[in-house]
């Protein structure tokens, strides 16, 4: 039971419309007309219109009803309109006026049938083109959508050099974090170009004989606090994937040092991911690239011994479960890369190490610097790392992108192809059909910082630093002894600055899966 109202050929005629739910049973459906403009509505009979609402007349019964039905149909008409004459009867001389009108109208033969209302008109066709715009969707042939893959030619899309370093970073102020807990306090950046520990310099470059801008970055002694005023810088751009490439000069090196240039979203850490590009803690002259993830994502069986040059480091001296004493029987590949991962030290990761010993630290200094180099591709599937020292060692592809990189005309930019580089050294399996969903790793950005002893550096002291643990042990403590050394502001600090000649990031472009498939099957023909 429902009522309606509704406005009759703009004429004032409204009438009430209740217990409708058995017309459809006994009477036709209307329909639109284009005999006129005001597309009006026709029925199969037009003598009898709408029964029991207000003396218009009846509307016609189906066909197939018998004429007793029909005079059935008729009275009951005449009885609903007799009992409710005291609600409609100041609409009688309304509507017969109306219907008078329409019998000497040209449409004499159906009288008022043909114009009942525009609106009615109006409100039908609009069902009537809903459900052929619902029923048309469900038959048409919807038109795939363009799936596009990152699997094109990579195009640089950051090039920080000289002046313009800095501003694609933030200066992180404030204590380092408790995950690494160094002795160090990072500083703003105004903070840090006064006290000379955040510049660009002019120096001659002995590769290109010619007078170059570098980024030097250091620490400086805090009297007060006793930690080193350090810097941190944290990028302003996210990545989902990219080349990175670092040309640097002079790293941080020496006992009780620890710089890192990194990635990682540190708010939803280790949830998206962390991937170490360059890490070194104590003077260490060999590379490793790490990763260091949630759960469900592991290396074992998945990384072929020739997709890589280098090997996983290996874990032993785990303390047992129930002794808790070190384990040294025991050694296991750190190839899980959970940071919980069970067998492996707390926050070890996935660790890759370079198979030669002069890739990081004093002999790469010594070498004139070197290009560190990180391949994130999920669509391929995999991570890969490689470090290019001396710079005799390195790629021409690579030489030629780092060179044209900072040039205004972009015709004379050499786009790199880790494809022509030779084999990583060290090869992370991810995405589909791998133990490690690509989903590990993402909304990532680049980090620099220098931070000393902590948990890392600080832990390892004695073992890596036995001349400086001697003459400085506090209570046998690695970390207090680590501490102590760096408060004495020894002169090996002097070696602890980056000197940078700049970072590259280059990203795949997109295009059409169709398209990488032909030139897939092109490169195997």
């Amino acid at each position: 039971v429902y009522e309606s109202r509704y406005f009759m050929n703009r004429s004032t005629i409204i009438y009430s419309f209740r217990r409708a739910s058995n017309i459809h049973k006994n009477y036709p459906l209307p329909l639109i007309s284009s005999q006129n403009k005001n597309f009006e509505i026709e029925t199969n009979n037009c003598k009898a219109h709408l029964p029991q609402i207000i003396s218009i007349g009846k509307m016609a019964p189906r066909q197939d009803q018998d004429s007793s039905e029909k005079s059935s149909l008729v009275e009951n008409g005449k009885s609903a309109n007799r009992n409710r004459s005291m609600e409609v009867g100041s609409y009688q001389s309304q509507t017969s006026s109306l219907s008078e009108k329409h019998h000497h109208s040209h449409h004499s033969k159906k009288p008022f049938c043909n114009s009942l209302t525009k609106f009615h008109a109006v409100l039908i066709f609009s069902l009537l083109s809903v459900l052929i715009i619902k029923f048309a969707r469900k038959d048409a042939v919807t038109k795939p959508e363009i799936l596009l893959v990152a699997t094109g030619p990579y195009r640089l899309v950051e090039a920080q050099e000289g002046q313009r370093f800095f501003d694609s970073y933030e200066f992180y102020d404030g204590p380092d974090s408790l995950g690494s807990a160094g002795y160090n306090t990072y500083v703003g950046k105004a903070v840090a170009k006064t006290l000379e520990i955040a510049s660009v310099r002019k120096d001659l470059d002995p590769v290109s004989t010619k007078e170059e801008e570098f980024v030097y970055m250091s620490s400086s002694p805090n009297d007060e606090k006793g930690l080193r005023d350090s810097v941190r810088l944290e990028g302003k751009r996210r990545f989902e994937r990219g080349l990175f490439l670092l040309d640097v000069r002079h790293m941080p090196d020496g006992c009780g040092v620890w710089p890192a240039f990194w990635l990682t979203d540190e708010a939803n850490w280790p949830r998206n991911g962390e991937v170490d590009i360059l890490e070194g803690v104590n003077g260490q002259t060999v590379a490793k690239t790490a990763l260091h993830t949630s759960d469900q994502c592991d290396m074992y069986a998945h990384v072929a011994p020739y997709d890589k040059t280098g090997e996983w480091e290996w874990v032993t001296g785990i303390p047992e479960t129930f002794t808790g004493e070190p384990d040294f029987k025991t050694a296991k590949a750190a190839d899980n890369c959970w940071v919980m991962a069970q067998h492996q030290w707390a926050n070890e990761g996935c660790t890759a190490v370079h198979d030669r010993n002069n890739t990081l630290g004093k002999p790469v200094n010594d070498n004139g610097g070197g290009v560190y180099a990180l391949e994130w591709d999920p669509e391929n599937r995999y991570i890969k790392s490689w470090v290019f020292s001396p710079r005799s060692d390195m790629p021409e592809n690579l030489i030629q992108s780092i060179d044209t990189a900072g040039l205004e005309d972009k015709s004379q930019k050499v786009m790199p192809d880790p494809s022509t580089w030779g084999l990583p050294y060290a090869y992370f399996a991810i995405g589909k059909d791998t133990g490690c969903s690509a989903d590990h790793f993402k909304n990532m950005r680049i980090v620099f910082n220098l931070a000393f002893c902590g948990n890392v550096s600080g832990n390892r002291f004695f073992r890596e630093c036995p001349k400086e643990s001697k003459e400085f042990n506090v209570t046998n403590d690695p970390v207090l002894t680590c501490d102590a050394y760096i408060k004495s502001n020894p002169e090996a600090l002097k070696e602890a600055y980056w000197k940078i000649k700049g970072v590259y990031v280059y990203e795949r472009e997109f295009e059409t899966p169709e398209k990488t498939d032909k030139g897939s099957q092109s490169q195997e023909e």
